[in-house]
């Protein structure tokens, strides 16, 4: 053993030389293992300990989720010398060996005996006191600038949080709100003549979305029949869909040709439009005596024709130009005359896009097959069944776009 390590105990420091060395031979020797603890928090003292080779810890609530190091000790200083000055002589802490270790002994006996013997070790005893209060205090200092740092991030983040909560409850009865004017747009009641009924479905694929339909009556007898499909979704499509559709109500309004309603329009969106955005629409004119339908395709779906005996068609079509690229723009103009019994069909591509959980397109052929079972329903019935069927196919999937039918069926 290092004599010279028990010059380095603080408790003796004021011992002379051979009473110290004396001393310390006299104590008997134990040897603690890693993880052992020499005295544990709450028992009763008899013995301070100076630890002469290894380390050990100076804990509180050892071994539980509240756990606090106070101090590591290194050789030549003492522990459990505050058990031997307490009243009850109770231990404030927990000593636990950090490795194998080596200690001295000092019953509390030999302890007031030392302590008569040199007095002055109670001035070593009140400096050690101090010492230590004065690391504990700048201990408990940092901890409480730590934990007020911790508490200030703490409430910064709380007050971040809420602040996005605000926001997005605002956000939410604003989309709210657009949802609802963009449902006044759409007709609350559909047409009904003694040729012809009408039905129509719209699902968006967010709160607000960009396809738009329109039932409405013109002059001599005629209905206007429309359905549009804004390019991308939200926000900025529902104001996109909400011009375009206003645009063409005031032209079809002046009793003029499909064709010429969807030129004008592009007339007028190519003007006033200051984005990428455009629309494919389809703008029919229905004569109820005639039953002829006169309608101008601006790069929309082609209609469906669904015949009585179940038979259904896909419109001859050419090449049409969407609404809002350019001016002036080709639209696909065309006209057909519905027998008895016969079904127009007019929808969006988010028809046939639909996917399943599978990803697997909804797909033309589908629409086709399920229509050839609706022949006895009428129009309103057909869109509503269509609709059923596609939420049934998608069965929870992601929806990538907004679909929308529009549905004519002659008597």
């Amino acid at each position: 053993m290092d004599e010279t390590l028990f010059l380095k105990i603080p408790l003796f420091r004021h011992l002379p030389k051979l009473d110290l060395f004396q001393l310390i031979n006299e104590l008997p020797i134990e040897n603690p293992k890693a993880g052992s603890f020499i005295f544990r928090e709450g028992e009763r003292g008899d013995s301070l300990f100076i630890l002469m080779e290894g380390k050990l810890e100076i804990v509180l609530a050892p071994n539980t989720p509240d756990e606090m190091l106070l101090r590591t000790c290194s050789p030549g200083e003492c522990v459990g010398e505050m058990s031997l000055i307490m009243p009850e002589g109770m231990r404030t802490a927990s000593a636990r060996m950090k490795e194998d270790s080596t200690v001295r002994v000092m019953t509390r006996e030999k302890f007031s005996e030392t302590l008569q013997r040199y007095p002055q070790i109670a001035y070593s005893m009140v400096e050690i006191m101090s010492e230590r209060l004065d690391t504990s205090n700048e201990s408990a200092f940092n901890d409480l600038v730590a934990k007020n740092h911790a508490l200030q991030k703490a409430y910064d983040e709380l007050k971040e949080a809420q602040a996005q909560i605000i926001e997005k409850e605002r956000l939410e009865r604003e989309l709210q709100v657009a949802a609802d004017i963009q449902l006044s747009i759409l007709p609350d009641v559909l047409p009904e003549t003694e040729e012809f009924t009408f039905g129509a479905r719209i699902l968006p694929a967010r709160q607000v979305g960009g396809d738009f339909y329109d039932v409405f009556e013109l002059k001599d007898n005629r209905i206007g029949v429309l359905i549009g499909d804004v390019a991308d979704k939200g926000v900025p499509s529902a104001l996109f869909m909400a011009r375009a559709h206003a645009l063409i109500m005031a032209e079809a309004d002046i009793a003029i040709t499909a064709t010429e309603v969807m030129q004008l329009v592009n007339s007028h969106i190519t003007r006033l439009q200051k984005s990428t955005q455009f629309v494919t629409v389809l703008y029919g004119i229905l004569d109820l005596k005639t039953r002829l339908f006169s309608y101008a395709r601006a790069g929309h779906e082609p209609p469906l024709l669904l015949h009585p005996d179940g038979s259904v068609e896909r419109l001859p079509h050419s090449a049409g130009m969407a609404i809002g690229l350019w001016d002036p723009i080709t639209v696909d103009e065309k006209e057909i005359t519905l027998a008895s019994g016969d079904s127009l069909i007019l929808y969006t591509d988010g028809m046939t896009d639909c996917r399943s959980p599978e990803g697997e397109a909804f797909g033309l052929d589908r629409i086709k097959n399920l229509l050839s079972e609706l022949t006895k329903l009428n129009a309103q019935q057909v869109s509503d069944k269509l609709l059923e069927t596609l939420q049934g196919y998608q069965n929870g999937a992601k929806q990538d776009d907004d679909v929308t039918l529009v549905t004519i069926k002659a008597k």
